[in-house]
């Protein structure tokens, strides 16, 4: 049976492997980021914008809700006292008790609306952030108004500065879910995600905290470009983009064909796994995929099914899991915050908080057409070509 072909194109998505190098962090155990089989999320993610300015309280406003962005140190208390709510209801809205320290940024949505952010508050206007032109509801009222008592109605007026966007979908996290999760179901990155809602270097999110989720990035026009002629009825019409609230479709499990005969230049990869490397050679085989950043972010080693997989260097098993093809999935942490991936494998002899010696067989190769084990290496947050480990 050939190696689904979501399993090879891309390497192990990010939103795993953050959390795992991440100390303390939550680790995300279903993978489902790992789109196109080791797709990273970080690929699928559509474009986002850059996250809303604050007033000086720290106060983001939108017409259906407002939220308030803490200050290195800052509790809840502290919050509530620069925005003017009350503690213990803000706290109990955001599923957080009071007296913990916030981070920089930190999002924590508001139970109740405060007075809008104004030039007083060190806001560029006055009001909620408003869709790109349309009229705040008190400019509409009093035109009505005005109207009624037989006055002429203004022209809508321009308010300089005034901070238009789109009001982004309010997310309360629910048991179970992580970060990676939301940010996959959303077709958004981890990455932005983290930056629009104070997040920490782990990703850690808590059951019941509210988090906005980014609003797609405006499309640049592209340059003008002269029409090929096509005959009547041939030509087509580009999809619309997906949007930042829809899931994304299901993943194309379509077995990939076949990878060409190794060239002469890949069998002069071929290795013994000699241990003369920083890492040692998972198996001995030769190199029929290459590493390449974004498209595949490991490497395929040709191999026999059931060939043994040993550890490139000594470690932890940071996690066990599978692909959405149900193919395992190996992640071992090393000294350095290096991580090693290992995936189409069977036969797992390793269990997940094991530690594990260099060289010690932790799995098989899977039987497949062919049969290779796909091998990454992640220095903390980014892959990174595996060849200058290993040589």
């Amino acid at each position: 049976m050939g190696y689904p072909k979501q399993t090879i194109r891309g390497g192990v998505a990010l939103s795993a492997l953050i959390a795992i190098a991440g100390c303390g962090g939550t680790f995300d155990s279903d993978l489902r980021s790992i789109g196109n089989g080791f797709d990273t999320s970080e690929a699928v993610g559509q474009p986002t914008a850059a996250p809303p300015l604050a007033d000086s309280r720290g106060v983001i406003s939108y017409p259906n809700y407002q939220v308030a962005l803490a200050r290195r140190g800052d509790t809840v208390s502290d919050v509530a006292a620069r925005v003017g709510v009350d503690p213990v209801s803000l706290a109990e809205f955001n599923g957080i008790r009071d007296g913990l320290p916030l981070r920089d940024g930190e999002i924590l949505a508001l139970p109740n609306r405060v007075a809008e952010p104004s030039p007083a508050t060190g806001a560029i206007a006055t009001g909620p952030i408003l869709p790109a032109g349309s009229l705040d509801v008190n400019t509409v009222a009093g035109d009505a108004i005005n109207r009624a008592g037989g006055q002429t109605a203004s022209a809508a007026p321009v308010i300089p500065g005034q901070q238009t966007g789109t009001e982004p979908i309010r997310h309360q996290v629910q048991p179970g879910e992580t970060a990676f999760t939301i940010a996959r179901s959303y077709n958004v990155t981890p990455r932005s995600l983290a930056d629009w809602n104070g997040l920490g270097p782990d990703l850690d999110v808590r059951t019941g905290q509210y988090l906005l989720i980014p609003v797609a990035a405006e499309p640049v026009a592209a340059a003008p470009t002269v029409a090929a002629t096509v005959a009547p009825g041939q030509g087509s019409v580009a999809p619309s983009p997906p949007s930042a609230a829809t899931p994304l479709p299901p993943v194309d499990a379509t077995p990939e064909p076949e990878p060409a005969p190794p060239s002469p230049q890949m069998a002069e990869d071929a290795t013994d796994a000699s241990d003369t490397g920083r890492l040692l050679m998972p198996v001995a085989g030769s190199i029929i995929r290459p590493y390449e950043s974004g498209t595949n972010d490991g490497i395929g080693i040709a191999a026999s099914a059931g060939t043994a997989v040993r550890a490139a260097d000594e470690g932890t098993v940071a996690a066990l899991t599978r692909d959405t093809a149900q193919i395992p999935i190996i992640v071992l942490r090393h000294a350095d915050n290096l991580l090693t991936v290992y995936a189409g494998v069977d036969g797992i002899e390793v269990e997940k908080g094991d530690t594990v010696g260099r060289g010690e067989t932790i799995a098989a190769v899977r039987d497949g057409s062919p049969s290779f084990l796909h091998f990454e290496v992640r220095d903390g947050f980014d892959s990174v070509d595996p060849m200058p480990f290993l040589n």
